[in-house]
Parts: structure tokens; C-alpha cells; sequence
């Protein structure tokens, strides 16, 4: 069955990634668990912050209880310190109060040991050309301005096989833009998590791709599909 999400993430403004940190996340995890997270290491058509949005989506999956308490904190107050500077504060920061913040942690308390996604070049094809078209004609959108769905996108290179995408607006940093899509805020259904998440269409790989935005400043496509092991 095709998973499909047509759900976008709120806008937000850009999370800034040289905030000081007082606390090292990685110190909680093993060198060889953060090995096994890294499977886009040797990807050189993914950028830096692409190949990081592989490793945060692994670890989410390898231990969703030991991510939300460190990655995602990190990312939390690196976040709420930033957007202090924003006459919006309190719609823009993300609150360790909010429903949405409390159904994330039930969540990930439930996840440990998911089999990691592997990133693939062709895919990533798809998803950078899907985050052009959303720069090149200022949109937000699952359907291509030509009329192409998710699935006839896939579709063409991995036909017949489960498929799905995120998109994420107003972020440049892996780490933001996966906890942004884990949260998740004012998503009813929560269908970025869900598909983050998923285990029953077997989706093992992904194609992603972080682009500027004429409008949100920037664009993150993730594109996932269930490919023969």
C-alpha cells in the first residue's frame, strides 16, 4: 500500500546551527551506534546537512526514547534561544507544554531498534529536482507545477514499490528539519512522524535534498520508498 502524506510543515525561521551548546548530545551515544546511523557517510552527491538529516532520521528509529532526550533537547533550546529575537516568540518557539511536544515523547518511547534507511542517488535525484520546482515557482506543494504526484515522481525510476514524502520549509540544518518534521506541530494526522516512523510498507530508502526557497528561504524534500533488500 502507498504512504503519502500531503501534509507541509509550519513555516518557522531559520534555525541557526552556531549556537553555543553547553552539552554534547553525541556523548550519549556509542561510536558504533552513530557508525550504523551514518549510512550516507560515503554519499558525495548529498551535502553535509543532508548526509546529518540521514543519521537524526536513524538514530530516531534506532532508539526514539534516547533521541527525543538528547538530539531533539539540543535542538529545542538551540531553537527557542534563536527565535527569542522575534516579536512572535511564543507562536514560533516550541513548547515543552504543547500536545504536540508530549505526543512525540509517548512516541519515541515506543521505538527502538527500526531498521535504518539507506540513502540512494537516483531518489535523490527526484527529491532535488521536486525542491527546484518548489524554488523555481514558489510554492509548497506535493504535486509537481507540471502535475506530477509523489507516486508518478517515484514512480518513473521505482515503480510499483510503497513510497512517500516530507517536505519542511524554513530550515537549512539536518538536525532542525528532522526534529521539525518529528513534532510535527499543527499537523493533525502527524503524518510526517508516522512515515518517519513507519514499519509497515517496509520503506529502507531515501532520497533528500535541502534547497533554497524564494519564499521560506529554504526547502527540504525527503522522498522514501520500499525497495528489495
Amino acid at each position: 500500500m502507498k504512504i503519502l502524506t500531503l501534509t507541509l510543515c509550519l513555516l518557522l525561521p531559520l534555525f541557526s546551527s552556531s549556537s553555543v551548546q553547553q552539552w554534547d548530545p553525541d556523548d550519549s551515544w556509542t561510536k558504533e551506534e552513530l557508525r550504523m546511523a551514518n549510512t550516507a557517510g560515503d554519499a558525495d552527491y548529498l551535502t553535509a546537512e543532508e548526509k546529518d538529516m540521514v543519521i537524526y532520521l536513524n538514530l530516531a528509529r534506532m532508539d526514539g526514547a534516547r533521541f527525543f532526550d538528547t538530539y531533539f533537547q539540543e535542538f529545542v533550546d538551540l531553537h527557542n534561544r534563536q527565535m527569542q529575537q522575534y516579536g512572535n516568540y511564543d507562536e514560533v518557539k516550541v513548547s515543552r507544554n504543547d500536545s504536540y511536544y508530549k505526543s512525540l515523547r509517548r512516541d519515541l518511547e515506543n521505538v527502538k531498534n527500526l531498521p535504518v534507511f539507506w540513502p540512494d542517488e537516483a531518489l535523490s535525484i527526484v527529491a532535488k529536482q521536486h525542491a527546484k520546482d518548489l524554488n523555481r515557482n514558489n510554492f509548497a506543494g506535493h504535486t509537481s507545477k507540471d502535475g506530477r504526484t509523489v507516486n508518478q515522481r517515484i514512480g518513473k525510476i521505482y515503480p510499483n514499490k510503497s513510497n512517500g514524502e516530507c517536505l519542511a520549509f524554513g530550515f537549512t540544518s539536518g538536525l532542525a528539519n528532522v526534529c521539525m518534521l518529528l513534532l510535527d506541530k499543527g499537523v493533525a494526522n502527524l503524518g510526517h512522524r508516522k512515515l518517519i516512523l513507519n514499519t509497515s510498507s517496509k520503506l529502507n530508502t531515501v532520497g533528500l535534498s535541502i534547497q533554497p526557497h524564494k519564499r521560506y528561504r529554504y526547502c527540504a524534500v525527503i522522498d522514501f520508498v520500499s525497495l528489495p533488500e
